[in-house]
């Protein structure tokens, strides 16, 4: 009966959990980046609609003070005429003041009639340049309003290309964070693979080119007949040996990644379709898969390497690499894989 209730509880072990614990501290993980980014990015879009409606008030005052300064511009023009046509208007007056002078020098004429008429054109000259006086101060305050709005444009055009800057410096910003944040992820991706083919490279050496000891893409795979007996789950003289070695390897290794990285060696269990009786220790491959990958894990941490570190998980059958149901095919398929990642 004791040994009922034994492989009753060891049944009912279930290391799923812990796989899916890590699983989802990844995700939160990276939600918590993609957060941080669309924060910044809201936070980044309010500010460029702020400047956007200072840049449109702006604008319409460009456009008034355009309108105004038109207006001047009309009216200076207006004075500038009336001013050449009363130049122009004393220059004859002047000439024909002269011509009489000259008549009356010669004596030509009668002098009462010269003289009444010089005085008559005296006095129109006299009104033409009081005239001429006032037009010019018309034209200096003109030119003095005319002034006044260029710089007030000025001041606009100063503040347009202040807040243009700005909203550059806005769109800069919001680019960069992607781009950083981009970048730090491919960084983070790189330094681990680059720690991942170190640690491979050191397996290769320290394990020979053993025919049942291989690498499948980013994992290191040993056929579980080098480690376990048939239908087992303790590690052999013959396995202790390799996860020894594995176990050194793995704590030079952490001695040079960065305490930044947060990585973790992940132990998965892998068996063949053979289907189990269910009358043994294990009630089928889901269990006999687990119990292997955590009996590697145990291992590894008995040797020095951090719990922490470390992640067991079972697949069964339902992760063949070998198709087919041949002899070949199944002892390829009963397997202990290994995988340096991130958790």
């Amino acid at each position: 009966m004791a040994l009922a209730r034994k492989g009753r509880s060891q049944r009912t072990i279930d290391y799923w959990p812990g796989f899916v614990d890590a699983l989802s501290t990844l995700l939160l993980s990276i939600m918590f980046l993609l957060t941080v980014f669309v924060l910044g990015q809201f936070l980044l879009s309010r500010e460029i609609s702020g400047k956007d409606e200072v840049l449109t008030r702006l604008n319409s005052q460009i456009n008034e003070l355009t309108q105004l300064l038109a207006l001047e511009k009309s009216g200076k023009q207006d004075l500038e005429d009336s001013l050449a046509n009363l130049q122009a208007s004393l220059s004859q007056s002047e000439g024909e003041r002269s011509r009489l002078q000259a008549l009356l020098d010669r004596g030509a004429g009668s002098e009462d009639a010269a003289n009444v008429k010089i005085g008559r054109l005296g006095t129109d000259l006299e009104n033409e340049r009081e005239i001429s006086a006032r037009a010019m101060s018309q034209i200096e305050l003109l030119n003095q309003q005319i002034a006044a709005l260029r710089s007030q444009i000025a001041a606009v055009e100063e503040a347009l290309q202040v807040a243009e800057a700005k909203d550059q410096t806005s769109q800069t910003k919001i680019a960069d964070l992607g781009r950083r944040l981009n970048v730090a992820l491919a960084q983070r991706v790189q330094e681990l693979n680059r720690y991942r083919s170190d640690f491979f490279g050191r397996l290769r050496e320290i394990l020979s080119d053993r025919e049942n000891i291989r690498i499948v893409g980013d994992r290191f795979v040993f056929q579980s007949e080098v480690l376990f007996p048939s239908g087992g789950s303790e590690l052999n003289p013959d396995g202790q040996a390799e996860m020894g070695k594995l176990a050194a390897a793995l704590l030079d290794l952490a001695k040079e990644i960065p305490a930044e990285i947060n990585w973790v060696l992940r132990v998965d269990g892998h068996t063949d379709n053979v289907k189990l009786s269910g009358t043994g220790r294990y009630a089928d491959n889901w269990e006999l898969s687990s119990a292997r990958a955590t009996s590697v894990v145990k291992y590894l941490i008995s040797k020095g390497v951090p719990a922490d570190r470390l992640v067991a998980a079972g697949f069964g059958e339902y992760q063949p690499i070998a198709p087919g149901d041949s002899v070949e095919a199944r002892a390829q398929n009963r397997r202990i894989e290994l995988k340096l990642t991130e958790k």
